[in-house]
């Protein structure tokens, strides 16, 4: 079904409704004086869970074509959209528990965040070659000023910088790619785009060049090999919630859109094997897979700063979603989808963890984690869960992830990459080996306890427990990853 305009206002009430918390937030901002931090987390807290209601609702409006082509309603665009609400509503409750982010300028703060939310919400229902840019544009601005929030410290504004060079240079190249596809196609749609590929391909270079400069645009997004340089630099000069939140979120978005280019796009039409020019593009995109998480296993090993250590492994685990793709199948693309939930949990878990000691243990270095067990045995514990989960251990949702990912490769045939993915979690259980025996088997320089409010005790529990329950009973996860991919590849 394809309503107009008009009707498409009705299937857009998530969206309204972030739009309409940014001005509230930036008019309470000029009315509030004071200690604002806790009212305007309130009301960043309520408009997202109003908003997660309004996508649930969503679900009987069935599939939908909205804005003459501009965007999709489906379960596949609804899935990502409640995976941005949740991580934005962890993020919003880290920033009570981090001196990164100040109450002076929460407002603004909260702001930019649900900006950025909107751009995700935009880039996950893009069907729409313009559209899909401008929304990448909508995530990538908020995310520039958010990595430089702290504006009196060097390194954060060393990461805007970085960001801004970075993402302006893949975007323009995407939109050059962009611009090919559509004087190859005469269209901007990605459904009638896949109409006319399936039926001629007149210019195999053109096409190759504007599919493979697009991809620059998705791999800057995900922090994919080579468009991964961003990535170490930003992260440990964001704020701690901002760098927690740009390691799920933009990501999650980045591979919504990757995977409906592909599905619906160029891929779906032309069949399994999207060979063009004599390029298989499944394989390239397994080779990216595979240099992706190779590339950030082997240079976490060598990183001490555990925020730098996890902006290495967040490009890993790009690597390992990549995987899912590399198949351009139901298969693979449920696996991804799964993945990324498990994802959220088990890395916003172990970002807050480095939140919550950051001051306690004036450090950020695995050095500072000397001896932790014998100060705070519980977030030792906590945190070892976490990293278990990244690596893919028993018995957590992360190990589940792996296993759905490796079953879609090796159904497909990909066994020289799932050979590579597993080998690449031998070198990263050494790395996330090296913070669990620093906090278990070495002495600490003080033998004080560290004690930690109630409310944090409270959040690290309600991050690690799902992290442990859905590695043993995944199937509410992986039945809700099913549905919304259905939607996308068909039955």
């Amino acid at each position: 079904m394809s309503p107009n305009n008009l009707e498409s206002l009705n299937y857009i009430l998530p969206e309204m409704i972030v739009t309409l918390s940014v001005l509230v937030l930036v008019i309470l901002d000029l009315l509030v004086d004071g200690e604002k931090k806790r009212l305007m987390t309130g009301v960043t807290v309520a408009a997202l869970v109003l908003t997660l209601f309004s996508i649930a609702a969503l679900y009987r409006a069935g599939e939908r074509s909205l804005f003459e082509g501009m965007m999709a309603l489906d379960a596949f665009s609804l899935f990502f959209k409640m995976l941005f609400v949740v991580a934005t509503i962890l993020a919003a409750v880290f920033s009570l528990e981090s001196a990164d982010v100040g109450s002076r300028r929460i407002g603004e703060f909260y702001a930019l965040l649900m900006a950025l939310v909107l751009g995700g919400f935009l880039m996950a229902s893009a069907t729409d070659l313009l559209m899909m840019y401008l929304a990448l544009e909508m995530v990538s601005i908020p995310s520039y000023l958010l990595s430089g929030f702290q504006k009196e410290v060097r390194r954060s504004n060393e990461a805007a910088i970085k960001y801004v060079i970075y993402g302006g240079v893949s975007s323009g190249v995407m939109i050059y790619g962009l611009s090919l596809l559509y004087g190859m196609t005469g269209t901007t749609n990605l459904y009638k785009m896949a109409e006319v590929l399936s039926t001629s391909q007149p210019y195999p270079l053109t096409l190759f060049v504007g599919i493979a400069f697009a991809m620059a645009g998705f791999g800057y997004k995900v922090a994919s090999v080579p468009f991964h340089f961003w990535c170490p630099d930003v992260y440990e000069g964001a704020p701690t919630p901002v760098t927690a939140f740009l390691s799920i979120a933009p990501k999650a978005a980045g591979f919504a859109m990757l995977a409906r280019f592909f599905y619906s796009g160029v891929a779906h039409q032309a069949g399994a094997q999207l060979a063009f020019t004599g390029v298989d593009w499944p394989f390239l995109l397994a080779v990216i897979a595979a240099f992706t998480m190779t590339l950030g296993n082997v240079v976490a090993v060598w990183q001490d700063n555990l925020k730098r250590l996890l902006a290495y492994s967040s490009i890993a685990h790009a690597g390992y979603m990549m995987m899912g793709v590399v198949t351009l199948s139901g298969e693979g693309l449920r696996a991804m989808m799964f993945y990324l939930m498990a994802y959220l949990l088990m890395n916003l878990g172990a970002f807050l963890v480095v939140i919550l000691m950051a001051r306690r243990l004036n450090g950020e270095d695995i050095g500072a984690y000397k001896g932790l067990g014998a100060r705070s045995l519980f977030v030792a514990v906590v945190l070892t869960i976490f990293l278990f989960s990244l690596t893919g251990l028993p018995p957590t949702i992360g190990l589940i992830g792996k296993i759905y990912l490796f079953a879609a490769l090796i159904e497909h045939k990909w066994y020289w990459l799932a050979v590579i993915g597993v080998l690449n979690g031998v070198v990263a259980l050494y790395y996330y080996a090296r913070i669990v025996r620093a906090m278990f088997l070495e002495q600490p320089a003080t033998a004080e306890p560290i004690a930690l409010p109630g409310r944090s005790l409270a959040l690290l529990t309600a991050i690690a427990a799902p992290t442990v329950l859905f590695g043993l009973y995944w199937t509410p996860l992986i039945d809700l990853a099913d549905r919304s991919m259905r939607m996308l590849t068909g039955p």
